[in-house]
């Protein structure tokens, strides 16, 4: 078929700015299945097993791709001259566990989406973001290991450049980050099954004990570790910059006279989770240095040993923003059963429906972060 003369060149512009759109779509889904092979293995086996060499990978995955994508999606990818690491990205998937008749067939559905969604586009539309992609995979991501692996790439520099090219020339990037997504969950459990012959994660110490009022409401990876603060921000989806600016919003809304306070609250190791609220707030639109405000008019989290200030004010930040500006109650002073914590299953993490408002005292196998009293002990009256 031939295109009349006078709109030829237009014509093949328009078509072929489609087809790279679809190979750099193509392309993100795979750095983000590699990425999250690499963060499997490095977590499991301590370092990442080398992909094959180029010549054999290149010609090894030209086949694996063989009528799974489109002729110009094809060519163009294979023409590329980042085709060979593409092809290392693909066949160390293989090696690792990851069945691609499975995994190349939803790429291949991907990159006809956003070909066919290109094209269609006469022009295009305004950037929408402001360059914070952090942001977008918190709010398009669930925390877990998908993103954390997203997140601690090298690569993800190059990964947040490809989202925003997307983004300019009128691609759903939120659509595709969930699709990568899934992607991603079947790497994680493919390679997870290689590795440790599918034993399922445990939930962490970390993420048990704080199940409650610093992480009601909130997306909590179930290995979450605050004994590495910046993990433990990346797992949350915090960049540092986010993290500075939430620490200094904290010790604007007190009086100057509580700055130390105001630094012991921001090194607490729960700190992240009230940074992760903030964050979540933000992207509500919600007023954050309005509920903070409350800190000011009710200091009692001052009183009590010195030592404990520091975590005394991170439940308080915690208490002001899970309540309308001005109209926080005087803050309890909850008590967590570790005990309790320690008896939960470790296949079975909080969840949204368990962090309702009023939950009885533990028993064993029950969630106890809600007790807020002193607690009944068995034999005795007053």
């Amino acid at each position: 078929m031939t295109t009349p003369e006078s709109s030829g060149e237009p014509f093949a512009e328009a078509a072929g700015e489609a087809v790279q759109t679809a190979v750099m779509s193509v392309k993100l889904v795979m750095a983000i299945a590699d990425a999250v092979r690499r963060h499997q293995q490095r977590q499991k086996k301590g370092a990442e097993e080398e992909p094959p060499p180029a010549e054999e990978a290149k010609e090894d995955a030209k086949a694996e791709l063989k009528d799974i994508l489109p002729a110009d999606v094809s060519m163009a990818l294979l023409s590329g001259a980042d085709w060979p690491q593409l092809a290392q990205q693909l066949m160390a998937l293989k090696k690792a566990g990851v069945d691609l008749e499975q995994l190349l067939p939803r790429v291949g559905e991907i990159a006809v989406t956003v070909r066919d969604q290109v094209a269609a586009n006469a022009e295009r539309v305004a950037k929408e973001g402001t360059g914070e992609w952090e942001r977008m995979l918190r709010e398009t991501l669930p925390a877990g290991p998908v993103r954390e692996a997203i997140l601690s790439s090298p690569t993800w520099p190059d990964i947040a450049a490809t989202m925003a090219q997307l983004d300019e020339r009128g691609v759903d990037v939120r659509k595709i980050l969930a699709s990568a997504h899934d992607e991603g969950l079947g790497v994680d459990q493919a390679v997870a099954k290689v590795i440790a012959a599918g034993e399922a994660p445990a939930t962490s110490r970390d993420a048990l004990l704080s199940w409650g009022p610093l992480t009601d409401g909130l997306d909590v990876p179930k290995e979450l570790d605050l004994n590495d603060r910046d993990r433990a921000l990346r797992q949350l989806a915090i960049s540092p910059q986010e993290n500075a600016r939430y620490a200094r919003m904290l010790k604007d809304a007190l009086p100057p006279a509580y700055g130390r306070e105001a630094d012991l609250a921001v090194t607490a190791k729960q700190w992240p989770l009230v940074a992760a609220r903030m964050a979540k707030m933000e992207s509500e639109k919600k007023p954050v240095a309005e509920h903070l405000a409350g800190l000011a008019k009710d200091v009692s989290w001052t009183q009590g040993p010195n030592e404990q200030v520091g975590s005394r004010l991170v439940q308080a930040t915690n208490h002001v923003l899970r309540h309308a500006p001005g109209e926080a109650p005087p803050a309890a002073r909850p008590k967590v059963s570790t005990t309790a914590a320690r008896s939960q299953s470790s296949t079975v993490g909080p969840t949204k429906t368990q962090a309702a408002k009023g939950a009885a005292p533990a028993e064993a196998g029950v969630a106890a972060h809600r007790q807020t009293g002193p607690v009944t002990r068995p034999g005795k009256t007053k």
